[in-house]
């Protein structure tokens, strides 16, 4: 344990396919080591127990490299933060069972995080952070939510998918179209050279605060079917205008609610968050949107924008401050609601 009333919070990140690790001190980035998961690239997502096994494998060094980036030894440590949910539940076990193991061995706290209220705090890893009440748009892999923020563990969650999130449907376009996974990214560079008024694609009817992206995938198998059936390069003819337009129908619905959020209670600020967040489109026109409902916008930088371990130890110090100590007898959940992590 360091002797500075600055605590060094080591960070753990396993829930799903990067293991990464950061070294706090106090709010401040020291160390910052992600090792993404390349393996799964030739399946085409995630496989669950490949995703384990290599947590396993990558555990120990991604820790041993944070620490040697941050300058400092376990003896350091003040506290040990960690994903608890929600995530792929084997791929949560490696991360989890680690921290809490490391932590008893060294008597120091564990810190138990709600993965996607750490990516709502990713918007304080910058030198000019939101002020509260913020509205943020978190947008990843499985989530699609609008959360009212009111302190660093004050959040409430004022509407979400009722189906696929918007991270989903970009990724299974990718698939109906053949194009590598990670599909997000390759659908962000199609549409960079397509006309995004070439498709049409619906935009679903449901409440003014929740989010449905399933049929909007639905739609994209039948275009492509009908498309194939005309022309077997249907695809590989119209594949930037396909990704430009279905980009921008889920840029167009992210906003629309956000705008609505932003309307009803009237914050000053607005923030994104997740790895959806890191699309250039939805950068650029969030942008825009705060500059038209006069708001000040914020993004985190794109090191913070996909899952990692600083955005972990952030909220861990926080935590740390409140004295949010994890229990000891604490497993991890693949799913469950913000309010499940609130110490």
């Amino acid at each position: 344990m360091n002797d500075s009333q600055t605590p060094y919070i080591l960070a753990i990140e396993s829930s799903c396919d990067e293991t990464a690790a950061a070294v706090m001190h106090g709010p401040h980035v020291q160390g910052n080591v992600i090792s993404s998961q390349i393996e799964h690239e030739a399946y085409g997502g995630v496989i669950p127990e490949l995703a384990s096994r290599l947590h396993q494998q990558h555990i120990v060094p991604v820790v041993q490299q944070a620490l040697r980036e941050a300058g400092i030894t376990l003896q350091d440590l003040d506290g040990i933060a960690v994903t608890q949910g929600p995530g792929l539940l084997g791929a949560l076990l490696v991360g989890h069972s680690f921290a809490k193991a490391l932590a008893a061995g060294l008597d120091i706290p564990l810190l138990t995080v709600h993965h996607m209220q750490a990516h709502v705090l990713a918007n304080f890893l910058t030198d000019t952070p939101p002020a509260f009440p913020f509205i943020c748009l978190t947008v990843s892999g499985g989530h699609t939510q609008l959360v009212l923020v009111r302190d660093y563990l004050d959040m409430e969650v004022l509407g979400g998918t009722i189906d696929d999130a918007a991270g989903e449907a970009f990724d299974k376009a990718a698939k109906l179209m053949d194009l590598p996974y990670p599909g997000g990214p390759q659908i962000d560079r199609l549409a960079k050279e397509g006309d995004d008024s070439a498709f049409s694609f619906p935009d679903p009817e449901v409440g003014p605060l929740e989010f449905s992206f399933s049929g909007l995938k639905t739609s994209l198998l039948y275009l492509l079917k009908d498309g194939i059936k005309k022309d077997p390069r249907f695809i590989e003819k119209y594949k930037a205008d396909i990704a430009a337009s279905y980009q921008k129908r889920i840029v167009d619905i992210l906003l629309k609610k956000l705008a609505s959020a932003a309307a009803k209670y009237q914050v000053a600020h607005l923030a994104i968050a997740g790895g959806v967040s890191a699309n250039s489109e939805l950068r650029r026109r969030f942008g825009q949107l705060c500059v038209d409902m006069q708001k000040t916008a914020h993004i985190p930088p794109f090191a913070y924008c996909t899952d990692n371990a600083a955005m972990i130890g952030y909220l861990g110090y926080r935590k740390y401050q409140l004295q949010w100590f994890g229990d000891w007898e604490s497993v991890p959940y693949p799913r469950g609601p913000f309010e499940q992590w609130r110490n």
